[in-house]
């Protein structure tokens, strides 16, 4: 959940915790796996990804064109 429906979450997971059904893309360049259960996938199609060092709104930033809405954090969408 989040205050607009649903939320992103990152995390790192061990290889054991990946299942069979989750995509696995890596990204060789930059020497890191992302890996995405097959449900979530689906909200996540175009997203693209950006860090800013901003003091205020900083961190990661979410560009989903999938949502419809989303919260004033932007951690959180409406699809």
């Amino acid at each position: 959940g989040g205050c607009s429906g649903m939320s992103y979450h990152m995390d790192f997971e061990n290889e054991d915790g990946v299942s069979d059904e989750d995509m696995v893309m890596d990204h060789i360049e930059h020497n890191f796996k992302l890996v995405c259960d097959p449900k979530s996938l689906l909200y996540l199609f175009g997203m693209s990804l950006d860090y800013s060092h901003e003091l205020i709104g900083g961190g990661f930033q979410f560009h989903n064109p999938n949502a419809e809405s989303s919260c004033g954090c932007g951690k959180s969408f409406g699809a």
